[in-house]
């Protein structure tokens, strides 16, 4: 059984919709990151990089949502795409890993979270996320999925931080970019996404978004204790 250590947050809901599509049995173990239990020594020798997501998979750790979609799909044939695609495929994956994920985590927050007067940075982020989406839009001109002509991992990654487009890039979200957002509709759309979607609603995470929460998520903004 794999033991699915999750957030509702992006990154989580990549993993989360890869194992209900695979149909992959898992347990879910919820990690309340506003509490700060991704800090804790036990988490920490899962992921010594205090982020969610993980899995445990028998006796094997796998950390980062893409290390672990490449883990799962190869190891069990999912959503893998052709062989002939190998390259695109990793040349997708550090794409959405190296660019799409973290600038888009970078504009929302310097848009919606780090003090006042800071534009330069709030125009860098927003501007290298826009970047990364034209790039998508361009390639997906012509195209159903990222790589190939199937359904694969790939898509899956960037589903996860497309979904927050309005509030990585603000209310126009996907817009600009009709070739990415019928891309997404299709995405979207899929019975599985709604099964994703619900995991974990059942657990009362904390929301309030206090003090100890911005610590818990933003430590290096703070004193190193």
């Amino acid at each position: 059984m794999i033991k699915f250590y999750f957030h509702h947050t992006p990154n989580p809901m990549k993993v989360a919709l890869f194992l209900e599509e695979t149909g992959l049995p898992f347990e879910l173990v919820p990690l309340d990151t506003l509490k700060g239990e991704q800090h804790t020594p036990e988490f920490k020798a899962i992921n010594p990089n205090a982020k969610a997501p993980a899995i445990v998979d028998g006796e094997t750790r796998v950390f980062d949502s893409n290390a672990i979609l490449m883990y799962l799909s190869e190891k069990y044939g999912k959503l893998e795409g052709k062989s002939d695609d190998r390259a695109e495929m990793l040349s997708w994956l550090m794409f959405i890993a190296s660019g799409l994920g973290p600038y888009s985590g970078q504009s929302v927050h310097f848009r919606h979270m780090a003090p006042e007067g800071l534009d330069y940075a709030v125009n860098r982020y927003l501007r290298e996320a826009q970047r990364h989406y034209e790039v998508l839009d361009t390639h997906l001109e012509g195209r159903d999925f990222i790589v190939g002509d199937t359904y694969t991992i790939a898509d899956v990654s960037a589903w996860g931080w497309i979904d927050k487009a309005p509030v990585v890039l603000g209310e126009e979200g996907l817009a600009p970019y009709p070739n990415l957002k019928r891309w997404f509709e299709s995405i979207d759309s899929r019975p599985a996404v709604a099964r994703a979607r619900v995991i974990g609603t059942d657990v009362a995470f904390k929301k309030e978004f206090d003090e100890d929460a911005k610590k818990a998520f933003f430590p290096s903004n703070y004193p190193k204790v």
